[in-house]
């Protein structure tokens, strides 16, 4: 085995849930997704799909019909984007890992912008890259970019920046004048971006388009970045496992073959699926949006109340990312809670070392209730704790 594959860590988020597993009474908040299920219209598509016999294979990238949805729904939202620039991919996971595969060679330099979900760093380690990261900044619980050590981080032998914003687990998210600070910077050292903006209509602020800042507002059709999308998170569809890219003119050809070789095309039925969520956006997003800012508003004041807790409203995505003060290995401290409280949370440490002692709680509930119910068990622990009493 590759020396890059088996230096891989295990996933410390598997690794709590692990210890949760066949206890019906933990309050599971460990995962990036709803526990709510994907609405009808969605799942008839699919079914009707399936029923009409559409289990063959499809144009690796993707039904024709899909991608010009996808693209008048992104220009509903940026500036025009051509269906010749959209590549259907089987999840937002393989949409990054095949930008990775065509841009990164072993020994490039990469940058990534952290705490982040692990696999964005662990993609271009596994092609053999060179990572690294330079850290968002925590300001009183609101996590923040320190721009000046980004561009020093990031030279004219950087081939790859990688950027997930609204950002997994922190909630961080780019403003338009640090967007343009960080494009006109790669272009000056030729480094490509990989923006990963799969979060970008889940969010909270005043937004003219209904969504979050994204690269796309900025850029030219021919610039070095690629964004990656995904079905999962605002159209409640993570186990449909559909995403898609958006790409230079140049690239589409390349990444048709790399889909060849890795899964060859998205399934019809989910495709088809995807072409229905497109055309009931209006009707489905905005619910789940308001939705989960009242999930937001719930979970994160209590929270706040909670002697010891550092927190602060995330702009966007799902998570509430917060420190526990008085604790250091978030790793430990996610086990225990789930072992002790019955409440599973993921540990700060799976996103970056430097999110030691911060645990993550999806707060994408169904029931807002089960957010009261979790924050008094967190509370109830915490009394319990020696160092805590009196």
């Amino acid at each position: 085995m590759r020396e890059a594959i088996h230096n891989l860590e295990a996933s410390k988020i598997r690794e709590v849930a692990n210890a949760g597993l066949g206890r019906d009474d933990v309050l599971a908040f460990w995962f990036g997704e709803s526990d709510e299920v994907t609405p009808e219209v969605i799942r008839q598509a699919a079914i009707e799909s399936l029923q009409r016999g559409e289990t063959f294979y499809a144009h690796n990238l993707g039904l024709p019909e899909l991608r010009e949805a996808i693209a008048r729904y992104t220009s509903a939202l940026h500036p025009a984007v051509d269906a010749s620039r959209i590549a259907v991919t089987s999840g937002g996971v393989s949409a990054l890992m095949l930008a990775v595969q065509a841009l990164v060679d072993a020994g490039d330099d990469v940058v990534a912008v952290t705490p982040v979900w692990p696999n964005l760093t662990a993609q271009p380690a596994i092609m053999g890259a060179h990572v690294r990261t330079v850290s968002l900044v925590p300001v009183e619980g609101q996590w923040t970019l320190d721009l000046p050590a980004l561009r020093a981080a990031v030279t004219s032998k950087t081939k790859l920046l990688i950027v997930n914003a609204p950002n997994n687990p922190t909630g961080w998210t780019m403003t338009r004048d640090e967007q343009q600070a960080v494009l006109d910077h790669c272009r000056e050292t030729g480094t490509w971006i990989l923006a990963d903006e799969v979060y970008e209509r889940l969010y909270f602020e005043a937004s003219p388009n209904g969504c979050a800042p994204s690269f796309l507002d900025i850029s030219k059709p021919d610039d070095r970045l690629v964004v990656t999308h995904s079905f999962s998170k605002s159209f409640l569809m993570t186990g449909w496992r559909l995403g898609w890219l958006v790409l230079p003119p140049a690239m589409v050809d390349g990444i048709g073959k790399l889909i060849e070789f890795n899964t060859s095309c998205a399934s019809v039925f989910t495709q088809r699926a995807a072409i229905a969520a497109i055309a009931h956006t209006a009707d489905i997003t905005p619910r789940v949006v308001a939705h989960l800012k009242l999930c937001r508003d719930t979970l994160v004041p209590l929270l706040a109340a909670v002697p010891g807790v550092q927190v602060a409203p995330a702009k966007g995505g799902m998570y509430a990312f917060f420190r526990l003060d008085g604790f250091g290995d978030s790793l430990d401290m996610a086990k225990r809670l789930v072992v002790e409280a019955g409440l599973g949370l993921a540990p700060g440490n799976a996103f970056a070392p430097e999110a030691q002692g911060w645990l993550r709680w999806c707060f994408a509930s169904k029931d807002p209730q089960r957010l009261v119910q979790g924050v008094e068990r967190l509370r109830q622990w915490l009394a319990a704790q020696p160092q805590r009493k009196g």
